[in-house]
């Protein structure tokens, strides 16, 4: 069964962050994510979540200073305890929540130094997955595409599949934005199968312009009959830009519920 979780970084963003949650459950979700919690307290988030009859699938480790241009900090070298802190503070929220799921954006490449900079990241990779591990709960990276992420250190599944071999710890497990493959590389549904059993969250958007299924080239019908074919049983990020009010939106939705 093809179930959709609402990505409240990007949906319901005409009204502010907190009042989100219920907005999705109107429209109809039964989950939400989003990139970052810590702003808020985690008792104002539990109670959202409680209230509104949601549950809470994935959030983002710490990435640093966002407005500075940080896009993470698991590859650069000399901000390892930064890191390390910022995966602590993620079990912190993740236990609270009730969150099953913390992802992680490995940052932009650093200049100079690619050997030392692979060995940190892989080394905080492993650190993170050992820690999530311990509290049950999975650890996820993902590759973006440099078009909209310029510098970004992982760019394609195989990049992705690559570290996961080098790191080599069970908790290590594989998001895949299905816009940001497609932009990528394409080759959607044969990526997915090959790699079935390492994907633990799948994002959704259209391509060209990363709005709502239906707008772009991506065939979502064909991809949800095949994700409900191959027994995908997880959650469907909704991490899209809606082209005009988001419930207005939903009508791609209308027949999986």
């Amino acid at each position: 069964m093809i179930r959709f979780s609402a990505n409240l970084t990007m949906l319901f963003s005409d009204v502010d962050f907190l009042d989100r949650f219920e907005r999705a459950a109107k429209a109809g979700f039964k989950a939400v994510e989003y990139m970052f919690p810590y702003t808020y307290p985690k008792e104002k988030l539990t109670e959202r979540l409680q209230k509104y009859g949601l549950q809470q699938v994935l959030f983002n480790l710490p990435a640093g200073d966002w407005a500075a241009g940080d896009r993470g900090l698991a590859c650069l070298p000399g901000r390892e305890e930064e890191f390390r802190n910022g995966v602590g503070l993620a079990i912190e929220y993740a236990k609270a929540l009730g969150c099953p799921l913390v992802n992680c954006l490995v940052g932009k490449t650093p200049a100079g130094a690619p050997e030392e900079a692979r060995r940190t990241l892989k080394d905080n990779l492993r650190f993170a997955a050992s820690a999530l591990e311990k509290e049950k709960i999975r650890f996820l990276f993902e590759p973006l595409n440099i078009r909209d992420m310029p510098g970004f250190y992982l760019c394609g599944t195989g990049s992705a599949l690559k570290l996961i071999e080098e790191v080599n710890h069970p908790n290590l497990w594989l998001q895949y934005d299905i816009y940001h493959m497609q932009v990528t590389e394409g080759n959607l549904m044969q990526t997915i199968q090959e790699n079935f059993k390492r994907i633990a969250h799948i994002q959704i958007a259209d391509n060209p312009g990363r709005n709502e299924p239906g707008t772009g080239e991506i065939n979502f019908p064909n991809i949800f009959r095949f994700l409900d074919k191959i027994g995908y049983s997880g959650w469907i990020g909704c991490e899209y830009k809606p082209l005009g009010k988001t419930e207005e939106g939903l009508v791609w939705m209308k027949p999986y519920r």
